[in-house]
């Protein structure tokens, strides 16, 4: 996805994302949600992560601070440093991170259930306060650009575009709280995910399902809202207990 692709720059991708941290774990938290950054894909393999200058002020801590949050990135093999004009921090691709072996040995000791059982309670939640309190017309628009770039999606893309358009309703329902925590879980469904195959039937089936949500988010539709999400995470959770449980 280009920086003007469905008129949001990565400014904006990372905005579900990426919040001031506290004062007392500042290290850690900025760790947290730069990692989570990586593993929700909001900046792909191969592309440069915001300037450290941008993800020091939206974190609320120091250069220093950040520099060392992403040396420990580096050391882990995600991101890499470039110098030169065109230098900068950039996400590593999954093959040079370490493939699906990485992948798997990452979800090993995974409580799929919980995973799944908590990602059901944050997307029902969100999608039924998106449509009971309503959306912007701004609000709305967003919703259906994030509907529209899964719809003209490549196969290659389709889970990274299906994230934002997850993400961009969690951040829609009003609840900061509840949208921190489901990039959290968020970005452990993707990990699981990624080692299963992309089956072209469950996307196109998929695809009708978030047609539905959004419609019924739209519409005001809070109990259609709730149920269409409920049903699309039931879907989910039966490829990923088939595949790995």
């Amino acid at each position: 996805m280009s920086q003007t692709e469905s008129g949001a720059g990565p400014r904006d991708r990372l905005t579900p994302v990426l919040r001031p941290v506290r004062a007392g774990n500042g290290f850690e938290e900025a760790l947290e949600q730069i990692l989570q950054i990586v593993r929700l894909e909001l900046v792909p393999g191969g592309e440069r992560l915001p300037a450290e200058r941008e993800l020091a002020e939206r974190l609320g801590i120091s250069r220093v601070t950040l520099r060392e949050v992403l040396k420990v990135l580096q050391d882990q093999g995600l991101v890499e440093s470039r110098r030169g004009r065109y230098g900068g921090t950039f996400v590593r691709t999954r093959a040079d991170a370490g493939g699906e072996d990485e992948l798997r040995r990452r979800v090993a000791g995974t409580d799929i259930e919980d995973v799944l059982r908590f990602r059901e309670v944050l997307e029902v939640g969100a999608a039924g306060l998106c449509a009971a309190h309503g959306l912007t017309p701004e609000q709305g628009a967003r919703l259906r650009e994030a509907l529209a770039g899964t719809q003209d999606a490549p196969l290659a893309e389709y889970r990274r575009r299906d994230t934002l358009l997850h993400l961009t309703l969690a951040e829609l329902c009003g609840s900061p709280s509840l949208t921190a925590q489901y990039a959290a879980v968020r970005a452990t469904v993707n990990d699981l995910l990624d080692c299963i195959p992309l089956l072209v039937r469950n996307l196109e089936h998929s695809q009708r399902q978030h047609e539905a949500l959004v419609d019924a988010v739209l519409d005001g539709d809070a109990d259609g809202a709730r149920e269409m999400m409920r049903e699309h995470c039931s879907g989910t959770a039966a490829l990923l207990r088939g595949f790995l449980a």
